[in-house]
């Protein structure tokens, strides 16, 4: 379950009711379609069963998720449910991915975390949407000298993804972007924005996809301060379906077949923190920031 970016060009950075589920401390003003919030009940076991706001099987090695995960003592990011909790993702040697069971992704090292209820064709595919998470770094730093794939939402097909959110220095264009950045590629893989990493605090995320008119936009604040528009809407192709992944796919260096080969640093371990991840309803221009 891989896009493979084929596309290496580069435009200039963008400057800067029904919700069934408890209420979060920032008010979450949209209908929810996907719900990745984790409650204070959870532990690290529950992400093994059909308990888990994720999918217990997808996508990750031979590790059980109780094995892969933490749940970090951090304060809360602003849309987490009262009392709940992060999730810290981590990735080592062991992080190798067996599509179906059959040859492990030699080139990546990753742990992705879907939605339960993301199967591909579900609500979170169609009208407008809009898709929401906050990130923190842990002393389990990245690479960056390595390109790494946050979220993402990849087509049904696995033929390329309707936006990527990443970090480090892009294969190919090390240097059109600052390594240590966030940023986002659209569907043509271009990037579209990129921003500085907050330094000890959480960084919010939403982005919304029109899925009718084909247009995508970014927001982002930092801690607890409001979401704001970085981006206006722009022209993205958001058709094929797919599914959200939170977690980190670490890329190889030194090769062009990156799923197959490349180099990977030995006896190393990363992380980075995720919370208030939720898909919303953004129907008549409604966005909780």
């Amino acid at each position: 379950m891989i896009s493979l970016f084929g596309a290496f060009a580069f435009v200039a950075v963008v400057s800067a009711g029904q919700c069934a589920s408890p209420k979060a401390a920032v008010a979450i003003t949209c209908p929810i379609v996907l719900d990745g919030r984790i409650p204070s009940s959870a532990t690290l076991e529950t992400f093994d069963t059909s308990a888990s706001p994720f999918t217990p099987d997808n996508v990750k090695g031979p590790q059980k998720w109780s094995e892969i995960l933490k749940l970090p003592k951090v304060p809360a990011s602003k849309f987490d449910l009262p009392g709940g909790q992060a999730v810290e993702v981590v990735i080592n040697d062991k992080s190798l991915f067996s599509p179906g069971g059959g040859k492990p992704q030699m080139g990546f090292r990753r742990a992705g975390l879907i939605p339960s209820k993301n199967s591909g064709k579900d609500a979170s595919t169609e009208g407008v949407k809009t898709f929401h998470w906050s990130v923190r770094t842990t002393d389990k730093k990245l690479n960056t000298s390595h390109e790494y794939i946050n979220v993402w939402h990849e087509k049904n097909d696995y033929n390329g993804n309707q936006f990527s959110f990443e970090t480090g220095a892009l294969i190919g264009r090390e240097n059109a972007t600052k390594a240590d950045d966030w940023k986002f590629l659209g569907r043509d893989d271009k990037v579209v924005f990129t921003v500085a990493k907050a330094a000890g605090d959480w960084d919010n995320f939403a982005i919304t996809l029109d899925y009718t008119k084909n247009t995508t936009q970014i927001y982002h604040s930092v801690g607890s301060a409001e979401l704001k528009n970085v981006t206006d809407a722009f022209a993205n192709d958001n058709q094929g379906g797919g599914q959200m992944q939170i977690g980190l796919l670490k890329k190889p260096t030194g090769t062009t077949d990156v799923v197959n080969a490349g180099y990977q640093e030995s006896n190393f371990e990363e992380s980075l923190i995720y919370g208030g991840v939720f898909v919303e309803d953004s129907a008549n221009g409604c966005l909780s920031k």
